[in-house]
């Protein structure tokens, strides 16, 4: 069992760099202002191409199209066509909605069907993908361009080939230099399509081609999903499921339907946040913490970022709402949640039980989940941020759950499968006091799409919106969302300094709290001693970034908006100079022309 602890905590710090991988240097977030539009994403080559589609009068569901497809070439350790995610769309007229393409189990699992299992990247492990459904959907519901002139961009990346940068040249070498990619039969492609240039790995400023994704991206244009869910894409992925004894068949593939969902909703401080709905437990757990922080009327410190006082009782905050996540959440399709865990009340009697000067146990808070004394998320996921010159944003967040998914690749496709089965509970039952949950709301079932994490987020105030934002990072993604809107809409700190800041993590389970160390603000480890004191226990695990937020925050008085992105990747904030403007399709007029009036991206 303590082995089993180490390896938790070990893949919870970072399932890759834990093998000693050197990170990037910091460097300052990127910034850029404009009203004529903004694409915030984890890559500089994928917020190009969504910004010029904005450019070119495409809307922010067209760029968010193009940016996903192109963060698949560019970043593929989470960018992807073989995952799944949530992508919430605000029109500018209309209610706010949240496209669902989580991936989903295969029809042959039962409850029971990982009990015993423990490789993470094997074909078992992938669910069925949902990306280039839920892509579609947006799309047909609310894209201007056409579908081919989109995926276009993406195909010419991988085809004439990226430079790696430093970041990308990271991420490959972390995981080819695993024993595993290195020897195993079933990783063989892998090795082929990301195989280094030489031997002693990947360099910023080397070529990557990807002709074989190519070829695949040739297919979605011209064919839509049918290709990848009743195609050649499909028999290549059920061939290889055959071949590696995985789960997902020609069926499940014909089956997959992204779902079209009501957000969840909640005020705080005067502005409405819209969250991902279940499956995701983002939305519903960002919104019980805001209204936890509400009721205990958390103040600002302007001397600190974050104080004792503070970092307590966010904690706290923190500790009982992933307690009721792990009680509650799971597929609506096959769960009902409780609509008093969505309530106010609910959240304001919770609030009543944090003790001002002391800790609480995570144990004495289970209540009915009965707990022992040893599946984690991964912190692989992308997140980008897109609004355009008419006010419509999205907010989307992907992934493939592991670092590159399950490591496999279909043969000649190109793209890596997730890892997804992993986000269920495995154990039914069996919930232990290093994070292992095994409640029922979120055991396999055929069909079922597996509780996330993510937590795409806009905010309005009014018809306006204020804020787009969102973050990878696995469970921390919750508490990263959170952290930022009380830093922007309760502390009045700008986007860069909520976004530049440190930050720190509680899950219920295990009870520590984490606490970022790879920041350049020492205010953490300034309070670490009275946190002791009130009796938290610490880690500041080496080198450890807590997520990698994109964030678009919008002056609703001029219009302006200041996209910032993530130093913790090298992200890039893009906005737009010059576009041909869409029109909004309840219009009845055409694309007009309109002159830059807003300032340039940053370089």
């Amino acid at each position: 069992m303590a082995v089993i602890a180490i390896f938790m905590l070990a893949c919870l710090s970072h399932p890759l760099r834990a093998q000693s991988t050197p990170r990037p240097a910091r460097r300052p977030a990127d910034v850029a202002t404009g009203e004529l539009g903004m694409v915030v994403s984890d890559a500089p080559l994928a917020s190009r191409v969504g910004q010029q589609v904005l450019t070119r009068g495409g809307n922010a569901v067209d760029a968010a199209v193009a940016t996903a497809f192109a963060l698949a070439v560019v970043w593929p350790e989470a960018g992807n066509i073989g995952g799944g995610g949530f992508m919430m769309v605000a029109p500018p007229r209309g209610a706010v909605t949240c496209i669902d393409y989580r991936e989903t189990a295969p029809q042959s699992v039962r409850q029971d069907s990982f009990v015993d299992w423990n490789q993470r990247h094997h074909a078992r492990m992938a669910g069925v993908p949902g990306t280039i459904h839920g892509l579609a959907t947006a799309h047909k519901k609310y894209g201007y361009l056409q579908w081919q002139s989109l995926v276009e961009p993406s195909i010419r990346l991988a085809r004439d080939g990226i430079e790696v940068n430093e970041h990308l040249a990271s991420s490959l070498n972390a995981v080819l230099k695993l024993s595993a990619i290195k020897k195993e039969p079933r990783h063989a492609e892998f090795r082929r399509v990301f195989g280094p240039p030489r031997d002693s790995g990947w360099k910023k400023g080397d070529h990557l081609v990807q002709p074989d994704l190519a070829r695949t991206l040739t297919h979605i244009a011209r064919s839509g999903p049918k290709v990848f869910y009743d195609g050649a894409i499909a028999m290549a992925i059920a061939n290889e499921m055959e071949l590696r004894s995985g789960l997902i068949t020609r069926s499940d593939l014909q089956q997959y339907r992204a779902k079209i969902r009501t957000p969840e909703s909640g005020m705080f401080n005067g502005f409405t946040i819209y969250g991902a709905p279940p499956p995701s437990s983002g939305g519903m757990t960002v919104i019980m913490q805001l209204r936890m922080i509400e009721a205990l009327e958390l103040k600002r410190d302007p001397s600190e970022f974050w104080n004792a006082d503070q970092v307590h009782l966010m904690t706290e905050v923190m500790r009982r709402a992933f307690r009721e996540r792990a009680a509650w959440l799971g597929d609506p399709d096959f769960v009902s949640v409780n609509d008093l865990v969505r309530s106010r009340a609910s959240a304001e009697q919770l609030a009543q039980t944090i003790e001002v000067d002391s800790a609480t146990s995570s144990q004495s808070i289970a209540g009915s989940i009965p707990l022992t004394d040893g599946p984690f998320e991964s912190l692989e996921t992308t997140h980008f941020s897109i609004i355009d010159a008419q006010g419509m944003a999205v907010s989307n967040t992907y992934t493939l759950e592991g670092p590159f998914g399950c490591r496999i690749i279909p043969k000649d496709t190109g793209f890596v499968l997730n890892n997804e089965m992993g986000d269920f509970n495995w154990q039914p039952g069996y919930t232990n006091l290093q994070g292992r949950i095994g409640t029922k709301p979120n055991q396999i079932a055929p069909g079922k799409r597996m509780l996330s994490s993510q937590s795409p987020t806009i905010v309005k105030q009014g018809d306006q919106v204020k804020l787009v934002v969102g973050s990878p990072g696995g469970r921390t993604i919750i508490n990263t969302v959170t952290e930022l809107l009380v830093q922007v809409l309760l502390f009045e700190r700008d986007a860069l300094q909520a976004v530049e800041g440190p930050r720190f993590h509680h899950q219920w389970l295990p009870d520590v709290l984490r606490m970022e160390s790879d920041s350049n603000d020492t205010c953490l480890t300034r309070v670490a001693a009275e946190l002791e004191r009130r009796g938290h226990r610490l880690e500041f695990p080496d080198h450890w970034r807590q997520g990698s937020a994109q964030l678009i925050d919008v002056d609703l008085v001029t219009g302006m908006a200041i996209g910032v992105a993530d130093w913790r990747r090298g992200a890039s904030a893009m906005a737009v100079t010059e576009a041909v403007q869409y029109s909004p399709r309840s219009a009845s007029s055409g694309l007009q022309s309109r002159a830059s009036r807003g300032s340039g991206a940053s370089p």
